[in-house]
């Protein structure tokens, strides 16, 4: 199989995209740490992966926890290759309205917890000494503004460049740093943006999903397995020459 041996934390794996990727990564044979805040949805996703999978309890805002996180792995499996950055939050708010505490939270765990979690993997992986790979979820909010999600881009900017950074640091130790920029994936995440963006252009829920499927070319909504393919083959050998890029999962719906 695509990641037979190789042992990989996803965090954000309790729904959505994370979820889609854990199931992906252990289907193509990876042994998969889920780590997530809600244990119950990661144990659900873990139970559809198997023997492949371990729920660890785990709050990306924390270093300790993180840290927690990745030696619990390498104690269970023996060995960590690598980590998807994936847990994130979405709110949409004007930037009149957004509070200190909202920018705050979105930074947490948007971006601390990425960087966070690069820092502990790559430590683990730099006394490993074999290399590896790290993956950041961005977004096509990272790429151009978007009207009532200033936070939101502006913590999908930081990914992009946080992963460039990390990519230069990290190659001399062998560990790539890529990430993927979904466009619209159907998750559950999607129903807090239908009301509340109709709400601020003054559309319904309706109106709104007709104006945002027709900024697909593909026409269609990508779905968490569309982004886990190509988060999955971000992995491989295949993408050995490959670092320090943000890959866009889009159906064409944003050129970069």
């Amino acid at each position: 199989m695509t990641h037979e041996g190789k042992v990989i934390i996803v965090t954000g794996a309790s729904s959505g995209i994370g979820a889609g990727i854990a199931e992906r990564l252990g289907n193509d044979g990876a042994q998969i740490a889920l780590a997530d805040i809600d244990v119950t949805g990661a144990g659900a996703v873990a139970g559809r992966i198997g023997d492949r999978a371990r729920v660890v309890d785990c709050d990306v805002t924390s270093e300790e926890s993180l840290q927690a996180a990745v030696d619990d792995t390498i104690k269970t499996f023996g060995r960590l290759d690598g980590i998807i950055n994936n847990a994130g939050v979405l709110q949409i708010s004007s930037a009149l309205e957004t509070s200190v505490e909202d920018w705050d939270r979105m930074f947490a765990i948007n971006v601390r917890g990425m960087f966070l979690g690069t820092k502990v993997v790559a430590a683990a992986l730099i006394e490993q000494g074999e290399g590896g790979s790290i993956v950041n979820a961005a977004s096509g909010a990272g790429r151009h503004g978007v009207g009532y999600l200033s936070h939101y881009c502006a913590t999908k900017a930081s990914a992009i460049s946080m992963t460039q950074s990390f990519a230069l640091e990290l190659a001399d130790h062998n560990i790539r740093v890529n990430g993927y920029a979904p466009g619209h994936i159907m998750t559950p995440m999607w129903d807090n943006i239908w009301g509340p963006y109709g709400e601020k252009v003054g559309k319904t829920e309706d109106e709104i999903r007709e104006l945002f499927l027709g900024t697909i070319p593909l026409g269609r909504w990508g779905d968490p397995a569309d982004v886990a393919a190509g988060v999955s083959w971000l992995l491989t050998d295949d993408a050995g020459y490959i670092t320090g890029q943000t890959l866009p999962i889009n159906g064409g719906e944003w050129l970069h």
